[in-house]
C-alpha cells in the first residue's frame, strides 16, 4: 500500500496534481486548500497518500500533513461518506475546526457541503463524536466563530469572506461582538 509519496509536481489543475516520482507521474487528488498551499511547484514536495481501490481504478488521496490524511479516513469510514465526498467537507475548514464542529454536534456546518443533508450530517455526528477531540474552549471559540459568520452574513458578505476576516482575527479576542468589529475592520481594508 502507497502510504507517501515525494516528487516534483508536473502538472497542477483544481481538483489533482500529477506528481513526478522518480519518472513516474502520479495522479493525486487534493482539497482545494492543499492545492493552495502549494507555492512553489519546482521542488520536491511530500505527500501523505491513501490509496482508495474501487471497481476498477485505484485512486490516489494526498495531503500535505499525516493528520488531514488521518481525518479523511476517518470521514470514509462513515457510511455513505465516499472520497469526494470527504474532500468537500475537507474543503470547509480547518481540520481542527471540523473536529470542533463534531465533537459539539453542529451539523450545520457539515450541511453547507453538496450531497450532505440534515441526516448524513447526523451520521458523521454520531459515528465520529467519539473518534474526535475538542477542548470546551475549542468549543466555545467555534460557537462564537458561527455566530460572528452568521453576523457578517446578514450584513451582506459572503460566507468565505466572512470565514476568512474571522480566521485573520487574533484568537486573544474572545467576545463575538469584538471578534465581529474586528473581522469588519480586516474586510474593509
Amino acid at each position: 500500500m502507497i502510504a507517501s509519496l515525494k516528487g516534483k509536481i508536473e502538472l497542477k489543475t483544481d481538483k489533482f496534481i500529477i506528481l513526478d516520482v522518480n519518472g513516474v507521474g502520479y495522479k493525486i487528488f487534493c482539497t482545494s486548500p492543499t492545492l493552495k498551499g502549494i507555492k512553489d511547484d519546482k521542488k520536491e514536495i511530500k505527500f501523505f497518500i491513501h490509496l482508495y481501490p474501487r471497481e476498477n481504478l485505484l485512486n490516489l488521496y494526498g495531503f500535505l500533513t499525516f493528520e488531514e490524511m488521518e481525518f479523511f479516513e476517518i470521514l470514509i469510514s462513515v457510511s455513505g461518506i465516499g472520497p469526494k465526498a470527504a474532500l468537500s467537507v475537507m474543503m470547509l475548514e480547518s481540520v481542527k475546526v471540523l473536529k470542533q464542529a463534531i465533537a459539539s454536534g453542529q451539523k450545520t456546518l457539515l450541511t453547507k457541503v453538496s450531497g450532505i443533508g440534515s441526516k448524513t450530517a447526523e451520521r458523521i455526528i454520531l459515528e465520529l463524536r467519539n473518534k474526535v477531540s475538542a477542548s470546551i474552549d475549542d468549543i466555545k471559540q467555534l460557537n462564537s466563530d458561527s455566530e460572528a459568520i452568521d453576523a457578517l452574513i446578514s450584513l451582506g458578505y459572503p460566507v468565505g469572506k466572512a470565514r476568512e476576516a474571522l480566521k485573520q482575527v487574533s484568537g486573544k479576542i474572545k467576545k463575538v461582538e469584538d471578534r465581529i468589529k474586528e473581522a469588519l475592520r480586516i474586510i474593509g481594508k
